[in-house]
């Protein structure tokens, strides 16, 4: 791997999964084009004594960001307390909470479900919303001396770019695969604004074909 100690770098997929896919709950536009490039760099970290490690969203029914669970239209962003709103999604057991079905899970050797508490989402793979409450991904990748991640997956504008800023701040050194991250962009602009908050902080952006000898 160009450019970095293979032993020293982890592969982290973020919430591939059939909810955030073609025909999902919360349908990322081309989300499903994410799993070929994941699926060629996590076979190569594995050979390569990399890690690879995945995250899924794992909510129970009656989520708190369900629009669903609060008394509000379904064209509503945000409930009353400041909470952001979403159409049901990757309830726990749901056939939407399951990998896409063409995500190879072979080389995973971890897989961080978050958002699991009733009451308090999760975007980052690191942290839930509450910012304080670890998912235990950090002590993970800690004791193993992984100090470099490759990041991909799904949404560029929320739960990647959560994690990217999270893994900045916890000192990894971090590249996001912009051939394997798609957007919801909403709102508008969002987008735009997650790759320029990444730029901000410093984190590289590549193709994941730079990182394939």
């Amino acid at each position: 791997m160009e450019g970095i100690n293979a032993i020293e770098t982890a592969l982290l997929i973020i919430d591939v999964q059939n909810d955030f896919c073609k025909g999902g709950a919360l349908e990322v536009r081309d989300g499903e084009t994410v799993v070929a490039p994941l699926n060629a760099l996590a076979e190569y970290c594995v050979d390569h004594g990399g890690r690879v490690i995945a995250t899924a969203d794992w909510h129970p029914r009656g989520h708190v960001s369900f629009v669903s669970a609060h008394n509000a239209a379904a064209s509503d962003a945000v409930s009353n307390s400041g909470q952001a709103l979403w159409p049901d999604h990757c309830v726990q057991g749901s056939n939407g909470a399951q990998f896409h079905k063409s995500l190879n899970l072979n080389p995973v050797q971890l897989i961080i479900r978050k958002g699991f508490r009733p009451n308090l989402d999760s975007y980052s793979a690191f942290f839930e919303n509450d910012r304080t409450t670890p998912t235990g991904l950090d002590g993970y990748l800690k004791a193993l001396g992984v100090t470099t991640l490759l990041i991909g997956g799904l949404a560029t504008d929320y739960c990647v770019l959560y994690s990217v800023l999270d893994a900045v701040r916890l000192g990894y050194r971090v590249t996001v695969l912009i051939d394997a991250v798609q957007a919801v962009n909403m709102p508008a602009g969002s987008e735009q604004a997650a790759f320029a908050a990444m730029r901000e902080a410093g984190i590289a952006l590549a193709e994941t074909k730079e990182f394939i000898l």
